[in-house]
């Protein structure tokens, strides 16, 4: 069973249906105990990232969720679900995230004094569809297989994904970045590292591809 988290804003809806569509028992949760009993967690993100954090805290959720990643549950962070696994965001300020990946959360900064002119005629939030580029580490030729992330598992290189967002993830790590995307600068789109998903785009609004990426999650 795949729990949703609610939070009390996020796109619950369009996730649900999605994972019903693919055949997914799944059931939506604000409970440590729903969690517990899940085989997997999702957590879709919409909203703020202050919003996000205390709702968590005030529905007593952060300590089962991180109890059951850290246990080695599957987790898959949709957008503000990718972010709030990082340290601090600087949405609002230096907000604390879970801690449970180091690295922050940054603003798309766009000005004319940046170095590439055309980067001043971008629009934030960064919103549409864009392609994902798989990260180096993890699309090796030699050694693929090994090294791929299961959610990109048939997912074609470019592949385009549809992202809403004005923040981005900097992770101090750079082996956990799974994905990259060109706005301006080239930004970590996807994440992974042991039985943690995350991804900045929402698959669930991405069409074919988004669903098979929902579904390489299903079939962890």
């Amino acid at each position: 069973m795949i729990a949703i988290i609610d939070y009390g804003m996020g796109n619950l809806g369009s996730v649900a249906k999605a994972l019903k569509a693919l055949g997914a028992d799944i059931t939506v949760t604000q409970s440590s105990r729903g969690l517990d009993k899940a085989d997997k967690i999702v957590l879709p993100g919409v909203g703020s990232f202050g919003y996000c954090m205390r709702s968590l805290r005030k529905l007593k959720l952060i300590p089962a969720l991180k109890r059951n990643i850290e246990s080695g549950k599957s987790y898959l962070g949709l957008c503000l679900g990718m972010q709030i696994l990082f340290e601090e965001s600087k949405e609002g300020g230096n907000i604390k995230g879970l801690g449970i990946l180091k690295g922050r959360v940054k603003k798309f900064n766009f000005t004319r004094s940046t170095q590439y002119a055309v980067r001043s005629t971008l629009k934030v939030p960064h919103m549409g569809w864009n392609q994902i580029k798989k990260s180096q580490s993890h699309n090796d030729t030699k050694t693929q297989e090994k090294n791929m992330c299961p959610l990109l598992t048939n997912i074609p290189e470019g592949t385009w994904m549809y992202f809403v967002h004005s923040y981005y993830v900097e992770p101090r790590d750079k082996d956990v970045i799974a994905a990259t995307t060109d706005y301006g600068i080239d930004f970590c789109s996807m994440v992974w590292k042991d039985n943690i998903y995350a991804t900045q785009f929402h698959p669930e609004k991405s069409q074919a591809f988004g669903m098979k990426m929902l579904e390489n999650f299903a079939a962890l």
